[in-house]
Parts: C-alpha cells; structure tokens; sequence
C-alpha cells in the first residue's frame, strides 16, 4: 500500500489517502494542545507512544469483538486504517469524576461513579464540542437513533474491556473520549486510544498520567506517556 496526498491535519494527527479507497494512512504528531487549541506545545516522542498504543489497545478490543477501523502498524509513527464516515459525535464515557463533570455536579475529582456516564458531544473545533443529548443528535441529523444506541453499546464494551485491562496495570480509567464511524453502513470504533484522549491515574498514588499534567502544567508529562504505554504493554495479551 502506498502513501499518498495528506488529506487533513488536525491537533494530534495526519491523515494521507493511500492507492487502495478503502484505507487510510495515519501518521501521529508530537504537538500537543489544550483548551481547544489555546494552549500549544510539544510532547515529546508523544506520537510514538500514541501510535503504539493505540495499536495495541483496538487489537486488543477486536480480538474481544469489538469493530475498530485499525488495520496494522506501519512503524512508530504511521499505521493503516479504515476509511470510515465519521459520525460528528463523541461519547466520553466517565468511570470517575474529574474535569468538567466535576464543575458540572459539584462534585471534587476522585469521586467514583456508582455505573459509568456516558456523555454526548458535538464535534466541532469552532464551537468547542459542546455537550449535546440525543434529541440535539436525532434532529439536526448527526447521526440516527440505531446509530446512537450502536455507539452507546460499544462504549460500554470498552469500557468493560478497557478497565480489566488498564486495573491490571495498577491504573485508572478515570474518563475518555471514543469516535465512531460508519463502514458500509457500520459503526465503528475509530480514532485513537491514549493519554491524548484518556485520563490515567495511578491507582495507589492516583498521580495524573495522562494529557493533564500538560494541561495543568504539572510537569514530567513525557514520562507519564511512557509509563502507561509500558504497563499497559506489561498486561496486553495480544495473539
């Protein structure tokens, strides 16, 4: 397969068409934002480690029957996916509260949820992905109900298989963000999975692992990024 015309480049990724229609070629960048787009910077080998684990988690989700447009790794930094239609929607889905769900409901971060909450957001850089439901969803056309219900049953799957899999690690799946798409009228699991778009903390300590201490100007962020990919790799059985 060949690397072809970039298509877009977006906050933390390339997108480049390829010699077959039904694939795309990734490639992972090393910028890093924050507060849509206001805050800018580098991370370090970032792209590397996203690539990588990435890789390694939608594996791990298809070999548990999860669909993801994941294909194979081309090296540390590119990978082949599907070509999906992505649905203008993500669901971030909320084992603990933190962020802006802990301004939402009064509530201080830490606190663990009785079930996991699944939120729906708008995506849409120039607005900031606002926090939408499923009536906003079903009348401006986003996506429709049997859509919306598909999405919602993988997230939960996921989250299922994401938290055995990161507890393993001695790690918390506080809170993450999941994209969806359609292949010949699918649902599927697509973007990335990673630090960029999750929050890990450590479970004994509950130290931030994740794009927050860049966020939060917390420091050793580099370091972060590697000790979960490194644990994770510890855990992951892959065939």
């Amino acid at each position: 397969m060949k690397k072809l015309t970039m298509l877009y480049e977006g906050k933390a990724k390339k997108i480049f068409d390829t010699d077959d229609k039904d694939y795309f070629w990734v490639e992972y960048k090393d910028d890093a934002t924050a507060f849509n787009g206001i805050k800018k910077g580098t991370i370090q080998d970032k792209g590397i480690i996203n690539n990588k684990m990435s890789a390694m988690l939608f594996t791990y989700l298809q070999q548990n029957d999860v669909d993801t447009h994941y294909v194979e790794l081309i090296n540390d930094r590119e990978q082949i996916v599907k070509r999906l239609e992505m649905i203008p929607l993500e669901i971030v889905v909320r084992n603990i509260v933190a962020g802006s769900l802990a301004k939402r409901v009064g509530q201080e971060e830490g606190y663990e949820l009785a079930s996991p909450v699944l939120e729906l957001y708008y995506k849409n850089d120039d607005l900031g992905d606002p926090l939408v439901n499923e009536t906003h969803a079903l009348a401006m056309g986003w996506a429709n109900m049997d859509q919306i219900e598909s999405m919602k049953k993988i997230a939960l799957r996921v989250n299922e298989l994401l938290t055995h899999i990161v507890g393993k690690a001695r790690i918390y799946l506080v809170d993450y963000k999941l994209e969806f798409g359609l292949s010949e009228g699918k649902v599927m699991l697509g973007d990335e999975i990673s630090p960029d778009t999750c929050r890990f903390w450590d479970i004994d300590t509950k130290e931030k692992l994740d794009k927050d201490r860049f966020r939060r100007d917390l420091g050793k962020v580099e370091e972060a990024y590697v000790e979960v990919y490194t644990r994770l790799k510890e855990v992951v059985e892959i065939d």
